[in-house]
């Protein structure tokens, strides 16, 4: 299990990933989930996945080596495609590609094809874009109007989100968020945890704002955590009681 959010903000884009992967209680290990793919002035893209780890790391290398474009017979690339439209049309086709060639015997093996992407970024003088992609290689995108998307086990990081999250919201307020969203997850699901993987992309720049890891002994989320807490306990305590009721 793991948990990952992707916030498209009017200046930008937050990303955030945990990296505990598991295949039992006795085999826990730590694998990076977001992924950066730079290159100044050109593109900055992001793609956190969760999932199947072989089936994550089979659509990585097909977008890093290439797959063949039928119009022109050319190798197409995450370095490759023009736009962010073409990007998550292009991650799409690489799940398909992995789906044909290991669906069948995960299948006999009675193992499901698990695989869902969060895309996030731009390209050249594109606008900055953010996707969610299934494992049918089909995929939606977030808009002003539902400006954060999430994957993995996402049920305890959400009611933050559905509170606070607004495209207005500016891009510290939005690491601050998915800090928070992140926190309220691993407090409930022990299947997700550090380190943390944290991307901040502020538009039009082409190059990464922040690039990131936060483990165990990084101070700042320990003291997010613990503030939290004690602002939830504050506001519990200070609501006033049901007036249909007294102690």
């Amino acid at each position: 299990m793991t948990y990952c959010v992707g916030l498209l903000l009017q200046d930008g884009l937050v990303m955030i990933a945990d990296t505990r992967t598991n295949a039992g209680l006795d085999n826990i290990a730590t694998f990076r989930k977001l992924h950066i793919f730079e290159k100044p002035g050109d593109r900055f893209v992001a793609m956190a996945t969760a999932g199947n780890l072989a089936v994550s790391q089979a659509i990585l290398s097909l977008l890093t080596e290439g797959l063949e474009d039928p119009r022109t017979g050319e190798e197409q690339t995450i370095w490759s495609v023009g736009s962010m439209f073409n990007c998550a049309q292009l991650v799409g086709k690489a799940i398909r590609e992995v789906y044909r060639i290991d669906g069948p015997s995960l299948q006999q093996q009675q193992a499901s094809f698990d695989v869902s992407i969060l895309l996030g970024g731009q390209i050249r003088k594109g606008r900055t874009r953010l996707f969610q992609l299934y494992a049918a290689g089909n995929f939606i995108e977030a808009t002003a109007d539902t400006p954060f998307l999430q994957i993995g086990e996402h049920k305890y990081g959400k009611p933050i989100l559905d509170r606070a999250a607004q495209f207005t919201t500016s891009l510290e307020q939005g690491l601050k968020l998915a800090l928070i969203s992140m926190d309220s997850t691993m407090r409930s699901n022990l299947a997700v945890g550090l380190p943390i993987d944290v991307a901040v992309y502020r538009r039009d720049t082409l190059k990464a704002d922040l690039n990131y890891r936060i483990t165990r002994e990084e101070p700042y989320f320990a003291d997010l955590r613990e503030r939290w807490s004690r602002a939830l306990r504050e506001a519990q305590v200070n609501i006033p009681a049901p007036p249909y009721w007294s102690a």
